[in-house]
Parts: structure tokens; sequence; C-alpha cells
């Protein structure tokens, strides 16, 4: 919600951040905390673990991270209304927080290149071109894509879940 004030959102305000000082933008996903929630009561209950990755952030947040894209083009996101996809930001750390309340074991926050890069990326991809060496351009562009901390690499999150007793996670 755009507006400042008391409002009933209120309430979805990480802890941490109630007391922003006026002219903070501070930014909660409500769905996405339900959902975390939903993920770690089942692997308390029932054991497992979890893997979210998505584009966001570990930490202070940074701001407005609301924006909209049309047509592969950033655009106002108070325009035309439904006529672009809206995306912002996931908060890792509050994330990390709900899921810990709701019993899961967090393995860690890890950035997504170096998750990849600990789970062995870079050897798979020295090993693809050779079952397949017209594809070897692809393939590299990918690995670039995938952890590169100016494209995929650092942007992205990934948020390992755990009921306890369950082994420790690789990457984090």
């Amino acid at each position: 919600v755009p507006v400042v004030g008391n409002r009933p959102m209120d309430a979805a305000v990480p802890q941490g951040l109630k007391d922003a000082p006026p002219g903070a933008i501070l930014e909660t996903c409500p769905g996405a905390a339900a959902v975390v929630d939903e993920i770690a009561r089942r692997l308390a209950q029932q054991a497992g673990a979890a893997v979210l990755i998505d584009y966001g952030y570990d930490g202070p947040p940074p701001g407005s991270t609301l924006q909209a894209v049309r047509a592969h083009c950033k655009v106002d996101p108070f325009v035309a209304p439904g006529e672009a996809d809206l995306t912002a930001l996931v908060d890792f750390s509050t994330m990390a927080q709900v899921a810990r309340a709701g019993g899961a074991r967090v393995l860690g926050i890890a950035e997504q290149g170096r998750w990849l890069a600990a789970l062995g990326i870079g050897a798979r991809a020295r090993e693809l071109p050779g079952a397949a060496p017209a594809k070897a351009g692809e393939i590299e562009a990918a690995l670039d894509r995938l952890t590169h901390a100016e494209q995929m690499g650092r942007l992205f999150k990934v948020l390992g879940l755990a009921a306890t007793g369950w082994p420790d996670g690789a990457g984090f």
C-alpha cells in the first residue's frame, strides 16, 4: 500500500522494522510469509528439507523494490493497471525468521552463484560440452547467467530449510 500512517497492513510489517523513521520505505509480503510458514510447519511435523530460490536480498531492506514489466520493459507500476507484471525482491531475512518461528531449521541464505558453485556447477559445465560440443557456447552462456555476480549469481538468493535432525544442506 503506497501510503503512510496506520493501515490494516501494519501487522504485516516485520517486528524489526516497526520503528523505521518517517519516510522509510518498507515492503512486506504476507502471502510469501504464509507460504514459508506452511512449509516450515510441514517440515517440523513431517520432516524433510526445502530449497527456496528467487531474486531478493538478505539484510537491511534496500528501499522500494517494486517494479512493473510490460513487453520486457520497465514501466510505471501505477499506469495501466493489469497490463504489466508486478514484482518485488524477496526479503530472505524475514522469510528465514518466519521459517524458524514455524519450527524449521534454517540451513542458511546463500547467493545463487556461490551456492551453485558449492554444488559443483563449474565441474558439470566443463563436462557437458564433451557430450554436446555444438552446445559449448550455450552451456558457457547459461553458466555465466546463473552464476556471474552481474547476472543472476548475486541477485538470486537460496534459502535452505530442514527439519530438526536432518543433515546440513550443501552450499550453506
